[in-house]
């Protein structure tokens, strides 16, 4: 327990957050200078990637080697603390993203890693990590080789105490170091090993399937300490206001974990990085504030989806693709192709753990043996590969047995020819819904283990096998392939978001929603983008077409293969040109995770060349005017959809976080391309607050998606009695033939948001009316007299100073220069001094 006079002050939740990725290029004076123009945009608090001592070097942070410890490259302590005096006079608070799954397993700069491998499980830093010591014969597997060791023996040295293999060193048991190499090696607490071994002998858990981060036992109250001392007391200090929990499904009992760290905070405002699937929730039971915003990303995009369009698509990629079923044509097959490759390959040693345990537990009880090896891995492996969550959870989440089934049990069992071995299946899925017990301490605990790491192994699974692998197969909307995303069901009705924002506005109204973070496999504006492919699938068809005939007449490189080509022109037209490095990296990976023709394990050189001769030759050659020309055809409508994204992320129910650079146009792909060194352009909102005409007019799209952001974000600050959980949240219901294209609510009852979606279905009905078009936005020929009826009261348009509605707004005149509209009831007293004007800071 904390000491109630130790126990730090809790500060206010934030009204919005502004995501900085630190790094050697961007340390916290960078930070620091940037605060300026942040506090003028209008967020509450920055909300840093993580700031603890991490590998020399690090690009983001999670590769963590010293907890005790603020990270040198980034400035120290001193430079946090500064950075921190600099945001609170600026009206600024810091939110930290911390890492209790795992460290980098670098034992020459993770110095409690070194003492395990050099005094072995009797160290006192043994209980960090999770190791199986009796599954590596008592030593810990490192498969750090680029070759088999007999091939790389020249290469290893003894230098003192030390063992080195080019940039890597190794401790070596004390009295070792004397002995011949052969004969020291097999001295030690550690084996070296060829990389590729991983998969099948590695003993300890690491972070999905990356062998360079250890997973750490923060449920271990002493590692808890160790691990949360420095954060801790930057919370206690003031330093630190709030915490983002990287990767809460890694951990053995995240609820568990998540109890005890909202006791030592104090309660401080906590999100954690929890992936819920379509229609999953989060578990009441967590002392959070909510997630980090995955699942608001997924209804963000998905309400600027055509569910037609993108049906229309998925036939369109069947055809001009033809991926078999399991490879990308559909997408459960998919999922449980992709399930059992990583089951069976890049998880195969977390399963022959998990394997021994239940055997162990097994031959404790009696009435429990008798069930072979090779029988539990077979049902082990059929009931995680038809886990459709994350992990199922001990208490608080849904009932595990809602997510392992009777169904999922039934269907693991046709794996088995003889009935009786089937049965093995029942004691499994028993096990890890901790329905075997008994009077055994020793059994029970046993039990409590199998069923914490069979969900961790789950966790594990799910990530690798959707967001990793089937998200990269499965293409015929790109914009869905995202994290927390559903490729199979990638539109939300206007309903279903309403109801998204209503739950999230009566249980988690300080949760977080994102469009863009350091993890989005596409930015939010090309996603943007490609969405609008989903409003016109015959275009689309008729594009690919035309590329496809003028790569051939200019005897052009022909992409590897139709799936590689269908997923290069989405990501092309959702891009822009001209990024031919960024565009060919992007897809190298692409065609990396998707593992049909390459892999990270496996490359294929020669089908890589190929992708990266099309990048050069096809969507950045000589077909690039014809991919400009429909850009240019529909960049009116891509228009709709970042800004109507953007305004209602920034007002719906939950605390907005911005990736850097978002606030502006930002088109980024899959990482490393959307870490790169933030770059900020202050004077540009100057401009625009110095300007007394700011109203959004189409022209240059990342001014007025900033003026938009500004103008969202300070009417959050000035009025955060809206947005939180004191606030309302209330649909509107645009009236007319319109009215499916206008989603529109209030807040608190005096603000009212309205956003376009689906412009390019929109202009074509007006088209089809005869109605001839009223402005600048996109789709506005066909609101054909559709109203948006107001709330009582007078409203002044944010976005367009000296525009009032009142009683029934007509949508032509609501929209008629810009896509979205953010009203704010003009108060009695200020109607009377100053007209129509809002205040200034309102601008």
């Amino acid at each position: 327990m904390t000491p109630e006079h130790a126990r730090p002050a809790v500060p206010p939740s934030p009204t919005a957050t502004y995501r900085l990725q630190l790094q050697p290029e961007f340390p916290f004076a960078a930070a620091e200078a940037a605060v300026p123009h942040l506090a003028s945009l209008g967020v509450s608090h920055l909300h840093l990637s993580p700031v603890l001592e991490a590998v020399p070097g690090s690009t983001h942070g999670y590769d963590v080697v010293d907890h005790a410890r603020v990270r040198d490259e980034l400035g120290g302590e001193d430079g946090l603390r500064s950075l921190a005096r600099t945001a609170r006079k600026a009206g600024l608070g810091l939110i930290v993203d911390i890492v209790p799954n795992h460290m980098a397993a670098a034992p020459r700069h993770n110095r409690a890693l070194w003492e395990v491998l050099r005094e072995g499980p009797g160290s006192p830093y043994a209980r960090w990590f999770d190791i199986d010591w009796e599954a590596g014969g008592g030593r810990v597997l490192l498969p750090v080789l680029g070759g088999r060791l007999g091939d790389e023996l020249p290469v290893l040295r003894v230098d003192g105490d030390v063992l080195r293999y080019h940039d890597h060193a190794f401790p070596l048991r004390e009295g070792t170091e004397g002995l011949p190499l052969p004969e020291l090696l097999d001295a030690q607490w550690y084996r070296l090993s060829w990389w590729r071994l991983a998969r099948t002998e590695l003993n300890y858990r690491r972070f999905f399937t990356i062998s360079d981060l250890i997973g750490v036992r923060v449920e271990e109250p002493e590692v808890f300490e160790a691990t949360h001392g420095k954060i801790l007391q930057l919370v206690r200090e003031g330093v630190v206001a709030g915490l983002r929990i990287d990767h809460p499904d890694g951990l053995a009992d995240p609820g568990a974990y998540l109890r005890k760290l909202h006791e030592a905070t104090g309660g401080c405002w906590t999100v954690v990085e929890k992936i819920l699937a379509d229609g999953e929730r989060l578990p009441a039971a967590w002392p959070v504030a909510g997630t980090t915003g995955y699942d608001a990303l997924r209804h963000l995009d998905g309400v600027f989806v055509d569910p037609a369009g993108a049906g229309e698509l998925l036939g369109q990629y069947r055809r001009f693709a033809a991926p078999p079923a399991d490879r990308g044509g559909e997408w459960d097959a998919t999922v449980r192709r992709a399930a059992y490759k990583v089951i069976t390959r890049e998880l195969a040693a977390e399963v022959d753990r998990l394997t021994r345990e239940a055997v162990t537990v097994c031959a404790a009880a009696p009435a429990l043996r008798d069930h072979a090896p090779w029988a539990v891995r077979t049902a082990l492996r059929e009931l995680l590969v038809r886990l459709e969550v994350y992990r199922p959870y001990v208490s608080g989440g849904a009932a595990p047995e809602t997510v392992l089934t009777e169904r999922a049990a039934q269907e693991a069992k046709a794996a088995f020819t003889v009935p009786e071995e089937a049965e093995t299946v029942d004691v499994v899925r028993d096990l890890a819904l901790g329905r075997v017990g008994g009077a055994r301490g020793d059994r029970e605990g046993a039990v409590a283990g199998f069923r914490a790491r069979f969900a961790q192994v789950a966790s594990a699974l799910r990530a690798k096998a959707v967001e990793d692998t089937a998200f990269y197969r499965h293409a015929p909307v790109l914009s869905a392939a995202e994290v927390g995303g559903a490729p199979e069901r990638p539109a939300v009705s206007v309903e279903e978001f309403h109801a998204y924002c209503a739950r999230v506005q009566r249980d988690w109204p300080y949760t977080g929603t994102v469009l863009t973070t350091h993890d989005t496999k596409r930015s939010a504006d090309v996603r943007a983008g490609i969405s609008v492919l989903t409003q016109c699938p015959g275009r689309w068809a008729d594009l690919l077409v035309e590329l496809t005939e003028q790569t051939a007449r200019a005897g052009g490189v022909c992409a590897p293969d139709q799936q590689l080509a269908w997923a290069a022109w989405q990501t092309a037209v959702g891009f822009g040109f001209p990024h031919e490095t960024r565009l060919r990296d992007a897809l190298v990976k692409h065609v990396r995770e998707a593992g049909l023709h390459a892999s990270w394990t496996e490359p294929n050189e020669a089908y890589e060349k190929a992708v990266g001769d099309f990048v050069a030759a096809g969507p950045c050659g000589p077909p690039q005017h014809a991919v400009a020309a429909f850009a240019r055809d529909v960049a009116p409508h891509v228009r709709a959809n970042i800004l109507g994204a953007a305004l209602l992320q920034l007002t719906m129910p939950g605390v907005p976080d911005l990736y850097q650079e978002t606030e502006g146009e930002y088109r980024a792909l899959v990482d490393p391309d959307n870490r790169r060194p933030a770059r900020f352009q202050p004077q540009v909102l100057e401009r625009l607050d110095t300007r007394r005409d700011t109203r959004l007019e189409p022209g240059d799209l990342s001014e007025e998606k900033l003026a938009l952001t500004a103008a969202a974000l300070r009417l959050r600050r000035r009025r955060p009695e809206l947005f939180g959980d004191a606030g309302t949240y209330v649909p509107l219901a645009a009236e007319g033939p319109g009215g499916a294209h206008c989603v529109a609510y209030a807040r608190g009852g005096e603000v009212v948001v309205a956003v376009t979606r689906l412009s390019l279905r929109l202009e074509e009905e007006g088209a089809g009316s005869g109605e001839a078009g009223s402005g600048g936005s996109a789709g506005s020929a066909g609101w054909r007299g559709t109203e948006l009826p107001l709330p009582e009261g007078r409203w002044a348009d944010l976005l367009a100073p000296g525009r009032v509605f009142e009683g029934r707004a007509r949508l032509s005149e609501l929209f008629a220069a810009s896509p979205v509209s953010l009203l704010e009831r003009v108060r009695e007293e200020e109607a009377a001094g100053r007209g129509a004007e809002v205040s200034e800071e309102a601008l």
